[in-house]
Parts: C-alpha cells; structure tokens; sequence
C-alpha cells in the first residue's frame, strides 16, 4: 500500500459521522471504529502521543492504510462498526465472544395472538424483527408503553389452545391487557391491535409522542411531578427507539446494494455488501470509458461485468434506476446462482435510504479518492490483466501459488496461497505436512501437495452436490483459474502430470528466478517468458512468490520449534502435554530444565516429586 499518502488522505476526510477501516502493510484490517466526525476522529491518531496507551500506539505505527464509510447518524455508524467487526474480528478491537449484542423489538406474528418481546437475536422463525437498537432500557420501556397502549398479552400460554383454562393473570385486572386468554376478544380484534403496534414500530410515533406530550404536560399542572416523570422518561424511551438506522435488515437476507456517481470522463460505482441481513461491507470500483455514456449504461455494464467473474450472487441486487435488459440479466444470474436473483429499484423505506448512502459514499469516493483507486486498481486488477495479456488468457480472476520448504528433508512442508483479483485472500491459505515423502524431494513433496488440495476440492464439491449445498460453504470446491509454481519447467510439468491424472484442465505457469533468486520470467506452455521487471505483472508476481515462500516458511518454522521442545521433554516418563506446558512456563528453555534440581522442578505444582526425579536423571544420565 505504498501509494497510500496518509497525510494526504487525512486532508480528504469529511466532518460526517461514518466508520473508520485501519488496514496493515498485509492490508489486514487491523481496527474498525465509529465516529461523530470523520476528520476529526481519524486525524487524532496521527497526532503526537496524547496518552492513548501503549496498545493504540502500537496499532498506528502499523497503520499503512485507511477507509471509510460514511452514514447518515452516529446511531447507524454504532451499529455498522458492530457488524464489521463481527465479520471480520480486528486485532486492536476488544470483541465479544458472545452474540449479545444490540437488543431488538420482536413481534410474534406467526402466533394466532402474537406478542411483543425483547430480544438479542435475529433469527429466520417468522417473526418481525425491528432495530437493532442502542439503548436496552429504552427498548423494554417501549415494549412496556405498547404492551399497556394496545393491551397486549405478555404471557406464554398457548393459544388459543389454552384459552378458557385458566384464570386471567393480574395484567386484566389492572387493564393491562384485554385477556385474550379468556376467549372475550376474537382473533380479528387482537389482529386490530397488533397491526397498530406495528404500525407504531414501522415509524408512525406521532400519536403516541403528542399523547405522552399532553399527559406529561397534564401531570405538571396538576403539580402530579411522579406522573410528569414518568411520562417524560417513556417519552425519551420513545424517541430513542424512533432514530432510524439502516445497517441492519429484518428480512435477513442477502442483498447488493450498488449505486453510482459519474462526472464527464469518470464514474465511481459503490456496492454495499448485505449479508444475513446486516450491513458487513463495501467496496468501490472505478469505471473507465464512460464519456458520455449514461448512468443506466454504465450501471448495465457493471452488473454484467461484475456478477461474470463474483463467486457469490445474492438474492437480491438493488439499482438507482431500471437497467436495459433488467429481465434477460435478472434470469441469466437465477441460472449462475442455481435459485431465483431479483433486481429491483428501491422507491422508499430502508433499502431506499440505504441506495442514498451508498450513492453519497461513490460521490466521496469519485471526489477524492479517484486518483488513489486508479493507482490501486493498476497494483491489483491492472496487473491481473497485463497476466492475462503476457499469458493470452482470459477469465482470470483466482490465482494460487504453491512452494515447499525442508531443511535437508526434516519436515517437509507445503504452503498453498490464494489471490484473488490481485489481492491475497488468506482465509483460503492452506499449509500441508508432508505424508508420503522422506528426504528432500521437492518434485515429490509438490506431487503431494497439489493431488491433496484437488482431490479435496473434487470430493467436497461431489459432497455438496449430493447434500444440496451452496459450493460458497465449502473451502476447496473453487479451482484456481491460473496455477504459479514456485519455478520453472520441472515443477510446472509436475504440477500438470497431477492435473492429468485427476483430469482436470486448469493454465500452470512457473515463476522463473535467476541465479540472485529473483524472478526473471515466466515459463507457460513450454515457453519461458520475459516479462518488464518494471511492470504491475511481475510486481504482482513477485509478491504472489514471496508470500508462498514466507507462508511456507513460517509454518516449517512452527513444526522444527515444536519438534525441538518433544524430543527433549516428551521421551521422559511421565510428562506429557500439560506438564511439559507448565515447565516451560515455569523455567522459559530447555537449558533451563536441564540445569535445574531436582527440588527446583519439583516447586512447579504440576510435578511431583518423583517425576521431577525422573526429569533430573534424564538430563544428567549419561553426565
């Protein structure tokens, strides 16, 4: 992320409440945060050291890149924040290990005589979910205020199975409720009153606020303070859970949300990511050759483009306006996605304000951020294209790179990275340890690893298909649409040999290095090929060789430092895993266990005197 000036961008950030992204050098999110003002919140991390602690200063020396997201309230940049670091679980941010988290408003309408409940989970059970909300309190003083308003029933009993059975509870007698229990109200007359509950939860607070507002007043002039009180506390109540927020859905579904801003020669297109109902993230794309092509234009051949090469389709895709074609696309993305896509233009409510957030953030975006997405979209899909070009394929959106790391044939090990549109996707890295090979036999080891990785792939897509499962659960069902083997024409011809036997077609290219072991070229079709050390291409290259060797090497490292503590601790009898954990806690080294008495090692609570013997008389048998 070198081309990222942060002083630059600092300039840039609007004095708007919104979401702040901290990205590492690895473009790790490291840090998601909410802020009343952008400019001012993200600029006094970069100010001198105002004693924010050791922890925060530690992420800002980290710090290669940021991004926002603007919203409309601090309210809807609480709750975004809340489902960005559930979806991602940053290192700096203090996470919940629980699903408690904002509370929401659930009516039971499946029920024959519903009710109106408080709940800290969303689920798909035909209820309506409304919120989430900020303020626990203020949820339950609402459904408390409704519950007496409507005279809502807020037992468990089963009806209308129950009805008749027993008495009516305290709620009747101090008309609370109107004791549908008793079988005096019909099923249509509740109906009457949790429509107008939900009408009051769907945004019509007006009645009830100016009712409150009279009664408040009314208590104040009878010098009734206690009532005055009260009324004023529901009234707040209210009001708390009347701001709207756009960051989460009820209907949980999955949807897109794109939107586009353009001048004369650009147009940013921003698509908002809707998962399960809540808003986890975004992304922006940068449209070249528009001139004067209408927005309708370009936005068709977004979608077009877009949902060719994305692994993933949801349910429904949003749009500012009708597209060309909108039926004939619509019916081609319900085949690649295998079930019903709908794409349709919002005209009010949530998703109408959610499409208004997202056209203000791609008009941000088209204002300040043109030059740096351009420079990034040359770093990553720029140098996937010039790949393309160099190679003469077409289509390639995932990249997997392999390498083996040994020292003289201990622990072979494999490492397997993913890069998807010119960015490392490392939720799909995989490592490997050698099974079949002994001895340093790179070609062999290779053979293992890539029939390993197939052969899983192969199989978890049979399983999905015989299970009826969406391919987007499985890790390994999605094949590389381009192979880098980390070197030239001898790996390559391993890797295709694997590839025969499995009968599977996928383009295998070999990353050529020099004697100074720098990629010089790539080898593809029994061709090697030259390529400008000075271009994105081999940058992109380069980076793909660097992080499958590091990969590789990390995990070769964690298996000898493992190897190292068992063959000095695990031979000895009696310590096995918890033992040989608290000696190193206690002693820090193997050097340390060897020099200590028998007395010192028998102080650790977890050896007994007679294992702390033993421990001694390994170490100093054969002295």
């Amino acid at each position: 992320m070198s081309n990222f000036d942060i002083k630059e961008e600092l300039k840039k950030l609007p004095n708007k409440p919104g979401v702040y992204i901290m990205h590492d050098k690895n473009d790790t999110i490291m840090y998601v945060g909410k802020a009343i003002n952008l400019h001012n919140r993200v600029r006094s991390y970069f100010r001198a050291n105002i004693g924010r602690g050791p922890q925060i200063d530690q992420m800002v020396r980290q710090i290669e890149r940021f991004e926002y997201i603007v919203t409309d309230s601090e309210l809807e940049a609480l709750v975004l924040e809340n489902n960005l670091i559930k979806e991602h679980c940053p290192r700096y941010n203090t996470l919940l290990k629980d699903d408690k988290t904002y509370p929401y408003i659930k009516v039971t309408v499946s029920e024959e005589y519903p009710r109106v409940l408080f709940s800290r989970l969303m689920k798909k059970d035909k209820s309506r979910y409304f919120g989430p909300f900020t303020s626990a309190a203020a949820v339950k003083d609402t459904i408390e205020l409704i519950n007496k308003l409507y005279g809502l029933r807020t037992c468990n009993r089963v009806l209308p199975r129950d009805i008749g059975l027993e008495r009516p509870c305290l709620n009747y007698h101090m008309k609370q409720c109107c004791a549908p229990c008793t079988g005096n109200v019909t099923r249509q007359e509740y109906r009457e009153r949790i429509d107008k509950a939900l009408d009051f939860l769907n945004g019509n607070y007006s009645v009830i606020t100016k009712e409150l507002e009279q009664k408040m007043a009314d208590a104040s002039e009878t010098l009734d303070f206690e009532n005055a009180a009260k009324y004023r506390d529901l009234l707040s109540s209210v009001r708390q859970v009347a701001q709207k927020q756009k960051m989460t859905d009820s209907s949980m579904e999955d949807k897109d949300i794109i939107a586009i801003a353009s001048d004369d020669k650009d147009a940013v297109v921003q698509v908002f990511f809707v998962r399960d109902g809540r808003l986890i993230g975004r992304e922006h794309f940068y449209m070249t050759h528009v001139s004067e092509n209408p927005s309708g234009e370009i936005l068709m051949n977004f979608v077009k483009q877009f949902y060719a090469g994305t692994p993933f389709i949801p349910r429904q895709i949003l749009l500012p306006e009708p597209i060309e074609d909108m039926e004939i696309i619509e019916k081609w993305l319900t085949q690649r996605k295998g079930s019903r896509v709908y794409i349709s233009v919002p005209e009010r409510g949530q998703k109408e304000k959610l499409m208004e957030l997202a056209a203000e953030n791609a008009s941000l975006v088209l204002s300040k951020d043109k030059e740096r997405i351009k420079r990034e979209e040359g770093r990553t899909i720029g140098a996937v294209k010039e790949i393309e070009q160099l190679l003469g394929i077409k289509g390639l959106t995932r990249m997997e790179a392999y390498d083996i790391s040994n020292i003289s044939g201990f622990a072979n090990v494999g490492s397997m990275v993913v890069y998807e549109k010119g960015k490392p996707k490392r939720s799909d890295y995989r490592k490997f340890r050698i099974k079949t090979v002994t001895g340093p036999d790179d070609y062999a080891c290779m053979h293992e690893v890539l029939t390993r990785r197939l052969l899983h792939g192969i199989e978890e897509r049979h399983e999905l298909e015989v299970r009826d499962i969406d391919a987007k659960y499985g890790s390994f069902t999605k094949f590389p649409d381009l192979i880098l083997m980390d070197g030239g024409r001898g790996q390559v011809n391993i890797c295709l040999q694997v590839l025969d036997e499995l009968g599977i077609s996928i383009p295998v290219c070999g990353m050529v290095k020099d004697d100074n072991h720098r990629t010089r070229g790539l080898y593809y079709n029994n061709v090697e090929l030259p390529i400008d050390t000075r271009s994105e291409a081999f940058k992109l290259i380069t980076r793909i060789q660097d992080e499958a060797h590091r990969f590789a090497i990390e995990y070769h490292r964690s298996l000898r430092s493992k190897a190292q503590v068992k063959s000095s601790l695990d031979d000895i009898p009696g310590i096995g895993p918890a033992r040989r954990k608290a000696l190193m806690r206690a002693f820090k080294s193997i050097e340390d266990i060897r020099n200590a008495s028998a007395r010192e090692l028998s102080n650790v609570p977890e050896i007994p005197e007679n294992v702390a013997e033993q421990i001694y008389a390994f170490f100093h048998q054969n002295v």
